[in-house]
């Protein structure tokens, strides 16, 4: 008897190398311990032979069609829905598919508790949470460094603020920092807006799109990571960060205070170039400060265990098919 069959929907690919897409490459090769696993941005495929025996959607308005299709076409079978930062802080409020599709969800997962509080309250007795994971790096040695980077991972659209992390780079005054910016350009006004920053101020560099694999070698060797979005479902970078010994300076946004605590020391009002800078220069001056961001961080580390996601999605998978058994074999 073969495995049940895992369909993933991304609507994010490889090529798109974004948190989505970490996400859905980083639970295939999970499931794949112990099921067979597809995973494609879409459901069906044409010259699909059957349907897989539990169906993971990414993102409620994009994945909707997918869930949708599977809803209709297998009515006993199990599916997950897993939340974005979209999903939540937009589009399920206005978005009538992506509305449709928290329904039609056998279980709905989230990246951070915080936004259980965004959920309809008829909802949350399906929703459960999965903390995101990351290989934790040694970090790389900082002393004696002619520049400290703090670096801002994120493609280039408005719901990362990018526009914040690039004025900082007028106001921050300590002599050493340096503001790098890794992430591809998405939107044509703000790829405008990095090239005119990188000329206008030398402390600023926009490196583009890297791999994800080089990306996590220049996240390890930075000083600090910032975060600036308007809203993130569970932003990956910030495991990455964490997994690698590296302070974060973030957005005061809910899903932000989901990862990192409501008592982080490190957060700036959203949109606040100057309070960034100001949290920059401070972190640089007082090493008190900045082994108090580490210190925060690496509390936080245990929560971002492979084990620890891998265990409690499979626990989940593992208990819908067992109920959908159950229930045909009624």
């Amino acid at each position: 008897m073969s495995a049940p069959h895992i369909w993933i929907v991304s609507p994010a690919s490889a090529r798109a190398n974004n948190g989505n897409w970490q996400s859905a490459s980083r639970w295939a090769r999970f499931l794949r311990t112990r099921y067979r696993v597809s995973i494609s941005q879409q459901w069906p495929e044409s010259g699909e032979q059957s349907p897989p025996d539990l169906l993971i959607a990414l993102h409620a308005r994009r994945s909707a069609p997918s869930l949708d299709a599977y809803a209709q076409a297998c009515p006993q079978r199990p599916s997950i829905l897993l939340l974005t930062g979209t999903d939540l802080y937009r589009d399920i409020q206005t978005d009538a598919s992506a509305q449709q599709a928290l329904r039609q969800a056998s279980a709905l997962v989230l990246l951070q508790p915080a936004g259980m509080d965004v959920l309809p309250a008829p909802l949350r007795a399906k929703a459960s949470v999965i903390f995101q994971s990351a290989a934790t790096l040694k970090p790389a040695a900082r002393a004696n460094r002619r520049h400290l980077d703090i670096v801002m991972v994120g493609h280039l659209r408005s719901e990362k603020d990018p526009l914040t992390f690039m004025r900082a780079a007028a106001l921050v005054t300590a002599p050493r920092a340096r503001l790098i910016h890794i992430g591809g350009a998405l939107e044509p006004a703000l790829e405008q807006a990095a090239l005119a920053t990188a000329a206008a101020h030398a402390r600023y560099r926009w490196l583009g799109a890297l791999p994800h694999a080089a990306t996590r070698q220049r996240l390890k060797r930075s000083h600090l990571m910032a975060i600036a979005s308007h809203m993130e479902g569970g932003a990956n970078v910030i495991i990455e960060a964490v997994c690698s010994g590296v302070p974060v300076l973030a957005s005061d946004i809910s899903g932000n205070r989901g990862m990192l605590g409501d008592d982080y020391a490190g957060y700036f009002p959203a949109g606040d170039a100057a309070a960034l800078a100001r949290l920059i220069d401070r972190a640089l001056a007082e090493p008190d400060f900045y082994e108090r961001l580490r210190a925060q961080c690496d509390a936080r580390l245990p929560l971002f265990s492979p084990a620890a996601e891998q265990a409690t999605l499979l626990e989940l998978v593992d208990n819908l098919l067992h109920k959908a058994q159950q229930g045909m074999t009624k």
